[in-house]
């Protein structure tokens, strides 16, 4: 099964050598890399230089320099077009797949109507007790909602049945919505695990959640497609049902008011229209 992988770049000298170490290392069986490609959008760090320095090492791996930064949806465009693979993989650049994880998520491709598989994250731990706490109950509640509803981000394979993506701010959930579109199985795969980085501050906490629930909204308005993470009911009852939750009731409420408050904007964004397709990267997010 020949795999193409994404990498969608935006100054990430801080964790791309790691990446690409770290998808050249992957242990697989039925799965086989065809290629990893590098999509570097504007990038005006080291970047471009460390890619193109592991490409003259390995031959899988590709870099395309997109000179202006336009989104990620422009650089993931710029992937479909090249990607020579029917089963494609998007893995942010600020994350670290586990050694089995592409192997794990391209085994789900030997059912012929399996569509999308996201894997599961799992942040590292920061020194900020209140903001790790947050994002960790965050990425836990995210676990327990896609068991049954999958939400997808951070790492994605699906098959390539699209030429381009929209413009839009949440990708994979984009991704997901065309492909549910043409009747093919959405699914999470928890054994497939990728470590992000979450935020440091409470201000990049907000930033990223006010994004992201903006993008959500946008949509549902357009395509009708709702992502798991709108249905506030639904995360409530699992939230009162994790023993984090109720280890740390002070820690929880506050994590509660500001994802309420990163909604609120990202509601008020959606209403005004803003544009978030070329957004302001939270800094604390790229450095395991």
């Amino acid at each position: 099964m020949n795999v193409s992988i994404g990498v969608m770049a935006y100054n990430e000298e801080r964790n791309i050598s790691k990446l690409l170490d770290s998808l050249l290392k992957q242990k697989t069986n039925t799965a086989n890399i065809k290629e990893i490609i590098v999509v570097s959008s504007g990038s005006t760090d080291k970047t471009n230089e460390i890619v193109n320095n592991f490409s003259k090492k390995n031959k899988k791996i590709k870099l395309i320099v997109e000179e202006e930064r336009r989104g990620k949806s422009s650089a993931i465009n710029i992937f479909l077009k090249k990607a020579k693979s029917n089963i494609l993989i998007l893995e942010s650049a600020d994350t670290i797949p586990k050694e089995n994880t592409i192997e794990i998520l391209c085994s789900k491709f030997h059912d012929k109507i399996m569509g999308v598989v996201g894997g599961k994250s799992i942040p590292v731990k920061n020194k900020n007790k209140l903001i790790n706490f947050i994002v960790q109950l965050q990425w836990q509640l995210h676990h327990e909602l896609s068991k049954n509803n999958p939400k997808f981000g951070e790492l994605i394979a699906f098959r390539k049945i699209m030429k381009q993506i929209p413009k839009t701010i949440v990708d994979e959930e984009e991704i997901a919505s065309i492909i549910k579109k043409k009747k093919l199985k959405l699914i999470y795969e928890p054994n497939a695990i990728v470590y992000n980085k979450g935020p440091e501050t409470i201000k990049d906490f907000i930033r990223q959640r006010r994004r992201i629930y903006c993008g959500h909204l946008e949509l549902r308005k357009r395509k009708q497609y709702n992502a798991s993470s709108l249905n506030s009911i639904k995360i409530f009852k699992i939230l009162l049902q994790l023993k984090v939750f109720r280890k740390n009731i002070l820690f929880s409420i506050i994590a509660i008011t500001l994802e309420g408050f990163g909604r609120v904007l990202g509601c008020m964004d959606n209403y005004f229209k803003k544009n978030h397709a070329v957004w302001r990267v939270s800094e604390s997010t790229k450095k395991f």
